[in-house]
């Protein structure tokens, strides 16, 4: 059986609008996506209403995805495949971030995550340009431990234009 971890927000956890209620299994996106698949995937619903991308809330501590996306990565390993769902709550007033610094949280998030390397365990973190379209730039990184690729990450982003 192949396992898909879904690491999300509210949306993931399945809140429902207005009550706070939380929607039945068939109904939440993880659960439909479990449908979808049928028997042969095991779908993983890691969703945490106020989750942000890599935010502390100065309002609901323990809500940063980032410090705890490895963490999660461990305790369900091994995986087939992570869907991450967040960026939401990183809109709110309080953080004053653009929709493009959002992305850009978010997208420390993904990456190709081939095992969770060991605490101790000497590793090697290598970055690369990919190139560019205009604005828009590539990287490519990589961690390696000895010689076993561990986990490896495509990342876009756009060069702010200068304020006139």
């Amino acid at each position: 059986m192949r396992t898909v971890l879904c690491y999300g927000d509210s949306n993931t956890w399945g809140c429902e609008p207005g009550t706070g209620a939380r929607y039945p299994r068939d109904v939440r996106w993880p659960g439909l996506l479990q449908a979808a698949l049928g028997d042969a995937w095991h779908v993983v619903e890691e969703g945490l209403g106020g989750r942000t991308a890599t935010l502390d809330s100065p309002i609901m501590p323990g809500k940063n995805g980032l410090e705890y996306l490895i963490p999660c990565l461990a305790s369900h390993a091994p995986l087939d495949a992570v869907v991450i769902f967040l960026g939401t709550n990183d809109m709110a007033d309080r953080y004053s971030l653009s929709a493009m610094e959002v992305a850009r949280c978010a997208g420390r998030l993904a990456a190709d995550v081939r095992r969770v390397p060991v605490a101790g365990e000497h590793c090697v973190a290598l970055g690369w340009s990919l190139g560019a379209e205009g604005p828009k730039r590539h990287a490519g990184t990589a961690v390696f431990a000895g010689d076993e690729l561990v986990g490896a990450a495509t990342a876009v982003w756009v060069e702010p234009r200068p304020r006139s």
